[in-house]
């Protein structure tokens, strides 16, 4: 072999290496952006078992996007969305996934609805290098990522995480009421099982024991058996890690048996259609929480503001689910003009993970990302039911 060959075959080995590094960069996509449009894409529960939650998150993402290109866009782009109902089926999930990247070309996908629906579905936007932004679910999946996979670096969550929250509100309340038989009931499935994690991993840094574990299938209606079984174990405080409708049927049991005894819901549970539909029988509920609820008789600025138009653009009250909504499409759009007018896939995750403070009009916590750290924030507050809405006990709890 010549030596300009075996040069040759040196210099192009030595090329190799140099590029080991980039194989194993973040592949993230330039599509869904043109001169004057951002594609972006949700798929909800608009006909299924949680389009309660579904419906106003869809509405609330509506009326950031009109808000948002009102305004002139990001840095002179209009924001497009494409809305997929999923039905809180995941199967569906899938096919709205596949469609919106392959066919409708989304740049992003804001804001996706649900545990299962948004699991079954990741794999298929991170292969094609699409940002899976701030899902309608606290679950780790959707923030924890893998350093050796750069894929997994396209996650961001910008929910207060189940296990975080319940430990945070957990510990308050222990400290606070110097309960000595802490219980839980939970729903069996991963959101249920988060709950039960932070509970468990709380009461075991207190050195504390539960007095009673009890569990229910998603979808049932009756809770005499486990309110039953808590009270002739005793308990004096229950974590219900539940939804809607399960804290107000288990509180109801508890009335039933004259028990008096003390509830905390996990934060799904810190919804307005809970003390609506609940009226005095969830009196007195606790709940962890992200952020307060804005009431029209009480809200002030631009809160009120939102609050009329929203009722104007929809002809029903805004709700916690809207604010959700309303707040993934405007954490995007923040992070969006930061990219810069010559917007591409790279300069998004670099504007994501730069550290930068996004402020929502709420008075939410801010929240802010890391190349490490993909979840905005675990500050978690405390609120009660007091005469049928929701009142701030305690804020800025950590455990």
């Amino acid at each position: 072999m010549s030596k300009s060959f075996k040069a040759l075959g040196l210099a192009v080995s030595a090329l190799a290496l140099t590029h080991l590094p980039a194989a194993a960069q973040t592949k993230v996509t330039d599509q869904g952006i043109s001169a004057s449009e951002i594609v972006i894409g949700t798929h909800q529960d608009l006909s299924g078992p949680i389009k309660g939650w579904g419906v106003p998150v869809s509405n609330g993402m509506k009326m950031a996007v009109e808000e948002i290109n009102a305004a002139g866009g990001i840095n002179g782009r209009k924001l497009r969305l494409v809305t997929e109902d999923s039905g809180y089926d995941p199967k569906r999930a899938v096919l709205a996934t596949q469609k919106m990247v392959e066919r409708d070309k989304i740049f992003a996908m804001v804001g996706p609805m649900g545990s299962p629906t948004v699991l079954a579905a990741q794999d298929i936007l991170l292969d094609a290098g699409v940002l899976q932004l701030f899902p309608l679910t606290a679950a780790e999946f959707t923030f924890k990522f893998d350093p050796a996979k750069p894929q997994e670096r396209l996650k961001f969550n910008n929910l207060l995480p189940y296990v975080e929250s319940t430990r945070a509100a957990l510990k308050y309340m222990m400290e606070w009421k110097q309960f000595k038989k802490p219980c839980i009931m939970h729903q069996d499935d991963e959101y249920g099982k988060n709950v039960l994690d932070g509970f468990n991993q709380q009461l075991a840094a207190m050195k504390a024991t539960p007095a009673s574990i009890t569990s229910y299938k998603r979808g049932a209606s009756d809770f005499s058996a486990q309110v039953a079984k808590m009270k002739s174990d005793g308990c004096d405080l229950v974590v219900l890690g539940a939804v809607l409708r399960e804290p107000i049927g288990t509180m109801g049991e508890a009335r039933k048996l004259g028990w008096d005894v003390t509830f905390l819901g996990a934060t799904p549970v810190n919804v307005l259609e809970v003390p609506a539909l609940g009226k005095e029988v969830v009196e007195g509920l606790y709940s962890a929480s992200g952020f307060e609820i804005p009431y029209e008789d009480t809200a002030k600025g631009k809160v009120k503001d939102w609050l009329a138009n929203y009722k104007k653009m929809f002809g029903s009250d805004a709700n916690t689910q809207a604010i959700i909504g309303y707040n993934a499409v405007m954490t995007f759009a923040f992070y969006a003009q930061k990219a810069g007018k010559d917007l591409t896939g790279q300069k998004m995750l670099d504007a994501l993970e730069s550290g930068e403070q996004f402020r929502d009009i709420f008075n939410s916590p801010p929240t802010k990302f890391s190349k490490t750290n993909h979840l905005a924030n675990t500050v978690t507050q405390v609120q009660q039911i007091q005469k049928g809405r929701w009142v701030l006990v305690k804020d800025n709890l950590m455990f």
